[in-house]
């Protein structure tokens, strides 16, 4: 059975409306995707940004009546809206496929370095020897895939975890899926702390955990203003964007403990010098950069 699709381009405030005059036609489903590659910047907590041109799609399993739906999409729109025009939105027939299957075989286990792989929910690992991180690509909080991503796990991968009399402590700022403070655990780290401002990060990093077998207490999570000030950690990592790591330096590097490590990503190759004089600044020493398609990976360490 083929599927009616419903596609609008629209301005951040014009979705909340839209979508529910789809889905009270009825929508099986309803995404929002970007219409250019804009980043969106750290939200505020509980917030929902989207982009300043949105593309809003309408799964529909009914093909009947098209004309009729669009006829009072405009007109509810029109009572809602009067002196704002409805956003246009074209329609297309999509042939009957198996979609999630489709999109399960777009992700594939993953090698970083030369001990780690991120290994799909569904997939059996290619190397059960290994250090196999267990991850659901479908909450959309950092899978892998990007190089910001890749350059930490590779780094945390060189990293010399485990065997360590006092054990590692390790800090994992802005974690969102929490794959960073899940593999530094995996390659035997002693403990984990996983800070966001996002709650639903908080929740995609518990449920990781689980997946992973990683207790609570060697995992916890909180919001950054939960986080002790005077904690420090021997690695900490930030894999966020240029603008907040640079805005949160003093507070980043406090909690890089004496002869500590830093690992920082989100970086664009433009933005890197801004964000190693802001560390420079805080009395670290900071490596050479190491760069992915345009993206920046910032390591360093603190005096002992």
């Amino acid at each position: 059975m083929p599927w009616l699709q419903l596609k609008a381009r629209i301005a951040p405030e014009q979705a909340e409306l839209l979508e529910e005059l789809l889905l009270a036609e009825g929508a099986t489903a309803i995404t929002l995707q970007d219409a250019h590659d804009d980043p969106v910047f750290e939200p505020e907590r509980g917030t929902t940004p989207l982009w300043n041109e949105t593309v809003l799609t309408a799964l529909y399993d009914d093909l009947a009546g098209l004309d009729a739906m669009q006829e009072r999409l405009a007109a509810a729109w029109a009572e809602t809206q009067p002196e704002e025009p409805c956003p246009l939105i074209e329609h297309e027939l999509l042939d009957d496929r198996d979609w999630e299957r489709e999109w399960m075989e777009d992700f594939q286990p993953l090698r970083m370095g030369q001990r780690l792989w991120i290994v799909p929910s569904w997939h059996e690992p290619p190397e059960p020897g290994a250090v196999n991180l267990h991850l659901d690509p479908g909450l959309a909080f950092g899978t892998g895939t990007h190089p910001t991503t890749a350059l930490c796990l590779e780094w945390l991968d060189t990293m010399a975890l485990e065997g360590t009399l006092d054990g590692v402590e390790v800090l994992d700022v802005g974690c969102g899926s929490g794959i960073l403070a899940i593999a530094a655990l995996k390659l035997g780290a002693t403990s984990a702390t996983g800070t966001d401002i996002d709650p639903q990060a908080l929740l995609a990093s518990r449920d990781n955990a689980v997946r992973n077998q990683i207790s609570d207490s060697a995992f916890t999570l909180c919001y950054p203003e939960q986080l002790a000030p005077e904690r420090q950690f021997a690695v900490v990592v930030a894999n966020i964007l240029a603008g907040p790591l640079v805005e949160l330096a003093p507070l980043i590097a406090t909690h890089v403990a004496p002869a500590g490590r830093l690992a920082l990503s989100g970086i664009l190759e433009s933005q890197a010098q801004d964000v190693l004089d802001a560390y420079h600044d805080q009395g670290l020493v900071m490596d050479d950069p190491a760069l992915r398609e345009g993206w920046v990976r910032l390591t360093g360490y603190r005096p002992a």
